[in-house]
């Protein structure tokens, strides 16, 4: 037998979860999320030459595009 609950969060459970957080916290949590989905993306465009040129492998694009990269 399945059993199956249709589970649908009100728009005041949604916005409770927000509670705390400024839009200026938002904005700059979007701007870098953001920032890190275009450098993630652009090294991935590198091939693995260039990758190693500028002393990179492709293990390394998560950790560089979050800052947690060092040399």
């Amino acid at each position: 037998m399945t059993f199956y609950a249709e589970s649908r969060n009100t728009a005041a459970e949604v916005l409770a979860g927000f509670h705390g957080l400024s839009l200026g916290a938002l904005v700059a949590t979007l701007m870098t999320w953001n920032e890190q989905r275009i450098t993630r993306n652009r090294l991935s465009l590198l091939s693995d030459r260039e990758l190693a040129d500028i002393g990179l492998n492709r293990a390394d694009i998560e950790a560089v595009a979050q800052g947690r990269h060092r040399r």
